[in-house]
This record gives structure tokens, C-alpha cells and sequence, in this order.
């Protein structure tokens, strides 16, 4: 089976995104690897959820990596993200799953703090 017309779909897809939906995409799998770990860790399936932490954790290094440090709230971001990965770190060691829902709860906190205010500013572009 040929699948480069659905690689070129999406990455076409990916490039027409704002910047805006492409961070709130980057936030939604950052919740859905965290969903998964708390799965995975139910099921005593350690591997498996060390896998989905260490990919959350690269996702929030990634979003870490790309604030734009002219900003004041890139400072207040970057403490926070160095919060979740301190957190992250302590969980997959401990395979607490208190605390790692605890983090889940605070990423999607901040996730629909993000859309909340990229339809503000989409609708005020829209004006």
C-alpha cells in the first residue's frame, strides 16, 4: 500500500495550522500520552508506561524549547515545564499515580488556557 498521498495530506494539513492550533496540538498529545501512561500504569504494564512518560516528557522539552524568550510569560512557562518534568521524573520512578494525575490535571488546565485564548485572538483577528 502506498502512503505517500496521505503523508503529504498531512503534512499539508500541519502546515496550514496557525500557530496557535499547532501548540494546542502539541498539548493534546501531551494529554493523550499522558492518559495513556495512567492506563498503562493501571495495567501494571511498566514498560509501556515508561514509554509514555519519556514521550511526554520530550514533548514538554520540546514546547520548552520553542518559547520565545521575549516574552515575560516564557519565563513563568519555562519554570513550569521544568515543574512537570520534575514531577514526570518522580513518577515514573515511583509509579505514583496520584501525582502523575495531578500533572495530567494541571496540562490540561493550562492546554484550555491555550485554545481559550487563541479563539480570543482569532476572533479579535476576525474584527
Amino acid at each position: 500500500m502506498d502512503t505517500r498521498g496521505y503523508q503529504y495530506y498531512r503534512e499539508d494539513a500541519l502546515n496550514s495550522l496557525t500557530q496557535g492550533e499547532l501548540l494546542i496540538k502539541l498539548y493534546d498529545g501531551l494529554v493523550k500520552k499522558l492518559t495513556q501512561a495512567e492506563l498503562f500504569l493501571q495495567k501494571e504494564d511498566y514498560e509501556s508506561f515508561e514509554s509514555a512518560v519519556d514521550r511526554s516528557l520530550d514533548i514538554i522539552h520540546y514546547l520548552n524549547d520553542t518559547l520565545d524568550h521575549q516574552y515575560e510569560i516564557s519565563t513563568s512557562l519555562a519554570r513550569l515545564y521544568e515543574f512537570f518534568c520534575y514531577e514526570l521524573s518522580r513518577v515514573k520512578v515511583g509509579r505514583n499515580h496520584q501525582e502523575l494525575e495531578r500533572v495530567k490535571t494541571m496540562v490540561s488546565e493550562l492546554r484550555e488556557s491555550f485554545r481559550q485564548a487563541d479563539k480570543t485572538a482569532g476572533a479579535a483577528a476576525n474584527r
